[in-house]
């Protein structure tokens, strides 16, 4: 195995992304002020040695959690590969030209979409949803749409990484890195 888990999970992101329709779907995990854990669906988007990056409305239920408690849960689960990859650690908001960069990669009507939702919260209808984003369009029709503070990237900075891997008569591997000193041990579990 590689002594650095960013580099195994590259390899298996990549694999999976020649044979998985979503491979950058993961679950993400968090917990309320109560400590009532909630997981959803979000996609990853950008990963690099500082952690997981995903994309999101700071208002929403999920950027709530994480203000409350900077923690979180990530799980990529690629059944097709028999592969699951969990990963555990701080989360932190990302800075807001990381933020501007992505948005303004999406196509313009994913930009409005995503900026124009309330996300999380509820809305009286369809037509009371598109008219907040037509409300969007019209304020910056000629430029750049604005990027509101409530809206960014949230990167997870792993502190576990356990890789998985499904084995006949359920003898499955476990593998989990955690760190020590300059680098990390990687230990087996048992299934």
């Amino acid at each position: 195995m590689p002594e650095d888990p960013i580099a195994l999970f590259s390899s298996r992101f990549a694999h999976a992304a020649t044979i998985c329709s979503e491979p950058d779907a993961m679950v993400l995990s968090t917990v309320d002020p109560a400590g009532r854990p909630s997981g959803r669906y979000v996609l990853l988007k950008t990963v690099d040695e500082r952690g997981f990056v995903f994309f999101t409305n700071y208002e929403s239920r999920k950027g709530q959690e994480l203000l409350a408690n900077p923690h979180a849960a990530l799980l990529f689960h690629w059944d097709t590969l028999g592969r699951q990859v969990r990963i555990e650690g701080p989360a932190e908001r990302v800075g807001q030209e990381e933020s501007a960069k992505y948005i303004r990669s999406r196509p313009r009507g994913s930009q409005m979409s995503a900026l124009a939702s309330p996300q999380s919260r509820h809305v009286e209808s369809r037509a009371a949803l598109e008219r907040l984003v037509a409300e969007l369009e019209a304020l910056s029709a000629d430029g750049e749409l604005p990027l509101p503070e409530h809206w960014g990237g949230i990167r997870v900075r792993p502190e576990l990484y356990e890789f998985w891997q499904h084995r006949e008569d359920r003898l499955h591997d476990r593998l989990v890195y955690t760190p020590e000193g300059d680098g990390w041990t990687i230990a087996r579990l048992a299934p």
